[in-house]
């Protein structure tokens, strides 16, 4: 289970931690999920945030079988440390 919720109307993925919002920016192309940044406010950064926004959207990529390309060098960087989420790589 995550936190993350798809803010359609802003194309972007959102988690609300400590009052602030963490978020990745979306595009969807077929059957792909691009990711063209993501990003956590100061106050969040070294708190995992990130981390977990990342894990909540390659759920959500996950149950709708969507692949993921990441543009943003943050989200390629988790989709790498991550093995469990290969399978997602377009």
């Amino acid at each position: 289970m995550h936190d993350v919720i798809d803010n359609r109307g802003s194309r972007r993925f959102e988690l609300l931690e400590q009052g602030q919002i963490a978020y990745a920016d979306y595009e969807i192309d077929g059957d792909r999920l691009i990711l063209p940044h993501v990003e956590a406010p100061i106050g969040l950064r070294g708190t995992g945030a990130a981390g977990r926004l990342m894990e909540g959207v390659l759920s959500i990529a996950r149950e709708r079988g969507l692949k993921v390309k990441a543009l943003c060098s943050y989200a390629d960087a988790y989709m790498s440390r991550h093995p469990e989420f290969a399978d997602l790589r377009a």
